[in-house]
């Protein structure tokens, strides 16, 4: 029982323990989705794609209550998945399919947050995409359109991020009929921020930088960036592309506050080093904390 409980070396948690973690992660973050989309988005008329836009619009049209629309298409969309797709998905996406519009149906009549459309296209997203992140960061989904652009991906072959762009540019279009323009250009708003706030989730605020240095000084810089910059590099075999010379390249991953420093000290060795920094958003590994 003890070693049910217990951490095992490396911070790596039991999985009993970490198949529970997903789980509540699963139910927190489907709360936190149905909680900005009924607070912020459906009160504003702000149908940001997936289901809960189809459900923002039939609700405009019909007074369609949105939890029973979600059960509705959720529902059959996970079976469809698992008849075309098989049984990939687990129980965690099943959780999210049925917990999702549950949410919604308690949080639904709670009523606007803000009435004005461009705060609740902005902390809609907000919220959506946070619930979203911590869903996914839970190994799971909440079923929905991802699921009908897979089995559309399986049988047509267009790219996923193509077909759900698709659904929701058109689902974000009907919008613009039924509620007008502006309404659907919050959309959109919500939609970018949704985007931007799943990646803070699932990668972090902090941005480490990663740099590419070639310079025939490339031994002294080596050892230089061991002892003054205190960090590990990696010596990469390259080739000039004109003259076909070996040209060894160095790379290094630093925090984004040691970026000046490294570069100060490139220039000091060798002016004309050729240098590439570039965002690495996840660094994995010792000397940076893991994701």
């Amino acid at each position: 029982m003890m070693m049910a409980i217990r951490k095992r070396r490396g911070g790596i948690l039991h999985p009993t323990v970490e198949l529970i973690l997903e789980y509540i992660y699963v139910v927190i973050g489907s709360g936190l989705v149905a909680l900005a989309f009924s607070v912020f988005l459906l009160p504003n008329e702000i149908a940001s794609g997936g289901v809960s836009g189809i459900s923002t619009i039939l609700y405009g049209l019909f007074q369609w209550k949105p939890s029973y629309v979600q059960w509705s298409l959720n529902i059959p969309l996970f079976i469809a998945g698992l008849f075309f797709l098989g049984k990939r998905f687990g129980a965690k996406t099943l959780v999210g399919t049925l917990v999702l519009p549950f949410f919604v149906f308690i949080f639904e009549e709670w009523g606007a947050a803000t009435e004005e459309p461009l705060l609740g296209a902005i902390f809609g997203g907000l919220g959506i995409g946070a619930g979203l992140g911590i869903v996914f960061r839970g190994k799971a989904s909440t079923g929905g359109v991802d699921l009908l652009a897979q089995i559309i991906h399986k049988y047509i072959g267009i790219s996923l991020g193509t077909i759900i762009l698709m659904i929701d540019g058109t689902i974000v279009l009907a919008s613009a009929f039924i509620f007008g323009i502006e309404q659907a250009l919050y959309a959109l708003i919500a939609m970018f921020i949704t985007a931007k706030t799943i990646d803070v989730v699932q990668i972090g605020l902090g941005t480490s930088k990663m740099a590419l240095i070639i310079s025939d000084q490339e031994e002294e810089l080596r050892q230089g960036i061991l002892t003054h910059i205190y960090r590990g590099v990696t010596k990469i075999n390259a080739f000039g592309g004109y003259t076909q010379d070996e040209r060894p390249m160095l790379m290094v991953v630093v925090a984004q506050y040691e970026v000046t420093k490294l570069k100060q000290y490139v220039k000091s060795v060798d002016p004309s080093a050729f240098v590439i920094v570039v965002n690495a958003n996840e660094v994995l590994g010792e000397g940076f904390k893991r994701g």
